[in-house]
């Protein structure tokens, strides 16, 4: 019996993906079908993929062409499926050729020619580009550019900045071809926000009241109230309203979330998020500031996350003590929350420098995750005995931003809620920082 290997992610399964598996199998007598994992995936740099591993595995498998479907995880699994499988040939598209010639060395190579015209990203492009405004004034809109071009079906339509020193050329260029706001509505589908938290209620608004989604970096609003007014609009005109916060959409940070809520380190007693970065605030000197982000809303939401994600938003009490540089801008500011079983606290500043770090701690160990933790792609869970910690590595892409994208994109596409931030977490996000600007807090 002549077995016959072949591998592939088959997303929206095609005409294509059958006549590839319909001639692998033709050569030979038994067809086994190596899917690709969905994090597999997202390491090879292929993020844009719009079905689940399970809803792709059934799809190959109702074809009725494969003989038996195995799971491709981990670089390398070709040549072990090879031996443990006693694989004869194995097959590919010709749009491989010669990348895999080094399995020759262990059965026969054969790269089949691709029916032509059809394809996974033609058809996720077939869907409609989506275009995004990009407004704020932010070294961050460089980031979020460049990380666009991974996400299929994302082109940028312009940007609209009041500071755009920060930018590099190509998208000054870009900036100064937008003269108003209005502008880049008009040619947009979508904005993606990261001006002054200040205008953040107002420009949000406009644009749902336009009929454009919003990926607003976090906070999205500044009062409560205006929140739910947001909520509300995009409710009503079947609009996606997201709240960004990219370390939400990091791998490792994710994993170490599953990790802590399945109980390896027991019941969770104290979260301690430190996030500071002196680079955001040129000098002390407040005539500086007009274009900086304070330290509550620059840093805020990130520190707040985990906090909120581990030990839920049903805190009893909380205390801010901030430095103030100017009314309304912190230099320094760390919040303390009591749950009524646990407790936690942030420390933000940009303009006083701390380790990066956070710690989890439980009953039967804790989370350590070093600096900067907010794009890590490391931590560790450890115990009393040392010889029964653990390190965790898991490969960060772009910060988080395309898959934050992506998040964005498939919840556009599909109507369905994609993103990882619930809303009772972007509520108690607000409600500290509306606090903050109520002037309830400390002064240091």
């Amino acid at each position: 019996m002549t077995k016959v290997i072949t591998y592939g992610t088959y997303d929206l399964l095609h005409r294509g993906h059958i006549r590839l598996l319909e001639r692998a199998k033709a050569l030979g007598d038994y067809l086994i079908v190596g899917i690709t994992a969905d994090t597999f995936d997202q390491a090879r740099g292929k993020i844009n993929v719009q079905q689940s591993l399970i809803e792709r595995i059934e799809a190959v498998r109702a074809t009725g062409i494969a003989d038996e479907i195995i799971v491709e995880e981990y670089e390398g699994q070709k040549i072990d499926d090879i031996k443990r499988y006693g694989v004869d040939i194995f097959t590919v598209g010709s749009d491989w050729k010669g990348k895999f010639d080094y399995l020759q060395e262990y059965c026969k190579v054969v790269y089949l020619e691709r029916t032509t015209g059809v394809s996974s990203t033609d058809i996720r492009a077939e869907k409609g580009e989506l275009r995004i405004g990009i407004v704020g004034e932010s070294r961050i809109i460089n980031k979020f550019e460049k990380e666009s071009h991974y996400v299929n079906g994302v082109i940028i339509s312009g940007i609209y900045s009041e500071d755009y020193s920060s930018l590099t050329s190509e998208l000054k260029a870009m900036a100064r071809e937008t003269a108003t706001y209005q502008e880049l509505l008009d040619k947009s589908d979508a904005v993606y926000i990261i001006s002054q938290p200040t205008k953040h209620y107002q420009q949000v608004k406009e644009a749902l009241l336009k009929g454009k989604h919003v990926l607003c970096e976090s906070p999205i609003a500044l009062q409560e109230s205006q929140l739910d007014e947001l909520r509300g609009i995009a409710s009503e005109k079947g609009l996606v309203l997201s709240d960004g916060i990219k370390t939400a959409y990091s791998t490792a940070y994710n994993r170490m979330l599953l990790l802590v809520k399945s109980g390896v380190i027991g019941t969770p007693v104290s979260v301690d998020a430190v996030c500071t970065s002196l680079s955001d605030l040129e000098g002390r000197d407040p005539k500086h500031l007009t274009h900086k982000w304070n330290s509550i809303c620059a840093w805020g939401p990130t520190a707040l996350l985990p906090i909120l994600q581990i030990l839920g938003t049903e805190y009893s009490t909380f205390q801010i003590a901030s430095q103030l540089l100017k009314e309304d801008f912190d230099a320094f500011t760390k919040v303390t929350f009591v749950y009524p079983h646990a407790v936690a606290s942030i420390k933000v500043g940009v303009g006083v420098k701390s380790e990066g770090e956070l710690t989890v701690s439980g009953t039967k160990g804790y989370v350590y995750v070093p600096a900067p933790w907010w794009k890590t792609d490391y931590f560790e869970i450890r115990y009393e005995n040392p010889a029964d910690n653990r390190r965790y590595y898991y490969q960060l892409d772009g910060e988080g931003i395309r898959y934050e994208i992506v998040s964005f994109l498939k919840a556009i596409q599909t109507g369905k809620d994609f993103t990882y931030i619930e809303t009772k977490h972007s509520d108690a996000i607000v409600r500290v920082i509306e606090a903050f600007y109520q002037h309830q807090f400390i002064e240091l």
